[in-house]
């Protein structure tokens, strides 16, 4: 069967346009950077095949001489996978992954807002490993329920294909201990992300000098 042939729903391409690109398979994604496939074997087939002969981690560290040969590959085909693992390898060499394991690790990803004037209400989006993918500032002023929306704080966390949410915000006052209305907030949320599968780890208010975790408190 040919890529034409399959519903729009399933193929590479369309799938990542609408899905983005980590809805799709390892094979799905190789057959997006592959393009087309070889005489006999449609593109996804074919990544398929590549994928079982280099298992594991085997695709990134293959040679040029062994991808062109592979399949009937040849050198164009073979330069886009090579070229793509090596940018890949560049790109990742000197990332530092950010890990958030406790309230401390916010407080310190908070210091450019622990010890603002106004309350800022700051959401961690973090990958299955506890990694950041994004830091986002969802309101700034007294925080409240009708001021916190669940979708503002959500949106951002399909979009990215977050696991989990770290919620923090600063008390202007240096005071850390929270309010009914953190309480209240901090609850809605978690009720919102139990719906999206989506687990609020933690809220966390934080202060020049300290921090306070509504969860180690009982209060999540």
């Amino acid at each position: 069967m040919k890529i034409k042939d399959l519903p729009r729903v399933d193929r590479p391409r369309e799938k990542l346009e609408k899905y983005g690109p980590a809805r799709l398979s390892n094979s799905e994604l190789l057959a997006i950077l592959l393009g087309t496939g070889v005489k006999g074997v449609n593109v996804v087939e074919l990544s398929n095949k590549i994928l079982k002969k280099f298992s594991g981690e085997g695709l990134a560290g293959a040679t040029f001489q062994e991808l062109k040969n592979t399949f009937g590959l040849g050198s164009a085909k073979a330069c886009e996978i090579a070229a793509c693992f090596e940018l890949g390898r560049r790109i990742l060499q000197n990332k530092q992954s950010d890990l958030i394991l406790s309230p401390e690790d916010v407080w310190k990803e908070m210091k450019d807002i622990r010890g603002h004037k106004k309350e800022h209400l700051v959401v961690f989006y973090l990958d299955t490993r506890d990694e950041i993918i994004k830091r986002e500032i969802i309101s700034m002023g007294t925080l409240n329920s009708s001021i916190v929306h669940p979708r503002e704080v959500f949106e951002p966390a399909i979009k990215n294909s977050t696991a989990q949410i770290i919620i923090a915000h600063n008390h202007p006052s240096g005071d850390t201990e929270p309010s009914a209305e953190d309480i209240a907030v901090g609850k809605r949320l978690v009720e919102a992300g139990k719906i999206l599968d989506i687990e609020i780890i933690d809220h966390i208010i934080v202060s020049k000098s300290g921090w306070k975790s509504l969860k180690e408190s009982g209060l999540l």
